[in-house]
């Protein structure tokens, strides 16, 4: 029998961590058994233009963890310079490599979540991944900031998440009764010659 790899060792006590105390506004868990897939939710922060928003971020964890850093994605989609608003790759300096980064093996996945609830409330228009939305941010922030709550309102708030998992259900549910109604026809299709 094989000894468990640094990796798996590092993200049950991570994942235990998380949570025992998971950072305020922040809740993650494992999407399976190998540890290398995970997923959060990140509060945005009261004063913020997302706040009251729910972000969902999906997490992968690289074989080399904690030696390299892991890849965030935020999977809601979210109006602001550092967070590509169609992949939801996030620009931060935590997330790259030295020289052009700052990630370090000390640095752990709760941490790393905390950094990206701070980044949404306080964005770095000087490192961005989407130059229309940092030139706005600098230029008109007032405009920046309508938008930013606005799509935190489409995209990220509970009523929407709600919307969204009763309409995903409600879809389910006629499938379900579609399907039964088909068993229990004696009529054949004309159709399905």
């Amino acid at each position: 029998m094989s000894a468990p790899n640094p990796r798996s060792l590092r993200m049950t006590k991570e994942i235990e961590m998380l949570k025992k105390s998971p950072p305020h506004g922040i809740s993650c868990w494992a999407k399976n058994e190998t540890l290398d897939r995970l997923e959060a939710v990140v509060q945005g922060s009261a004063g913020s233009p997302y706040e009251n928003g729910s972000f969902h971020i999906d997490i992968t964890i690289p074989n080399r963890y904690p030696f390299e850093p892991p890849l965030l994605k935020f999977l809601t989609k979210v109006y602001h310079p550092n967070i590509d608003n169609t992949s939801g790759l996030i620009c931060m300096d935590l997330l790259k490599m030295p020289p052009t980064g700052n990630w370090r093996p000390a640095i752990n996945v709760s941490s790393l979540l905390t950094s990206v609830q701070l980044l949404l409330a306080e964005p770095n228009p000087s490192d961005p991944l989407d130059a229309a939305i940092a030139k706005e941010f600098i230029g008109n922030k007032q405009r920046f900031i309508e938008t930013a709550k606005l799509w935190t309102e489409k995209y990220a708030t509970d009523a929407q998440v709600d919307l969204k998992s009763n309409l995903k259900r409600k879809s389910e549910e006629t499938v379900l009764k579609d399907a039964k109604r088909s068993r229990h026809s004696t009529s054949p299709k004309s159709d399905c010659q």
